[in-house]
């Protein structure tokens, strides 16, 4: 079974993320979307709610799984035996971005290879920082995010 992580802050997971999940499912068996974070910043929402909403996003998908993780990528691909790693790419300035990363990636784990997979070009301009914009202002943020996601009451817990 060919599996890939899927990593990132996902603050919070948006319709483009779900866009390069749904190409990367073509690609791979199983994804693993792995929700890092670092326990020196402070998320707009924590990663256990960042989890529910995934998970909220993803529901009805049996191939998807979703993890939180602190520290390398690679370390969590070694953990759970994961040769594969996915990168959405919005812009160039994403891929200048990601390419380094996959470079260092590549030369601290040669095993390991990574797959860039451009979002469709009616998402590309969605980022979690636009979204979280909105929100915090109290926008409608939904036309941004997965079906399915209930984010008001995320937002009400998080005023809690």
């Amino acid at each position: 079974m060919r599996t890939a992580i899927f990593p990132g802050s996902f603050d919070p997971f948006t319709v483009g993320h779900y866009d390069v999940l749904e190409s990367a499912l073509q690609l791979f068996d199983k994804v693993i979307i792995a929700v890092g974070y670092n326990s020196q910043k402070q998320g707009f929402f924590p990663p256990q709610t960042r989890i529910k909403i995934i998970r909220q996003a993803v529901a009805g998908l049996d191939n998807v799984e979703v993890c939180a993780y602190s520290g390398l990528t690679i370390d969590l691909c070694r953990d759970l035996g994961v040769k594969h790693i996915i990168r959405g790419l919005r812009t160039t300035t994403d891929f200048e971005l990601e390419s380094v990363i996959a470079q260092a990636n590549k030369k601290m784990a040669p095993d390991i290879s990574t797959t860039f997979i451009p979002a469709c070009q009616e998402y590309s301009f969605i980022s979690s920082t636009v979204v979280r914009d909105i929100l915090i202002h109290k926008g409608d943020a939904g036309q941004f995010l997965p079906k399915g996601v209930e984010i008001g009451k995320f937002l009400a817990e998080r005023e809690k």
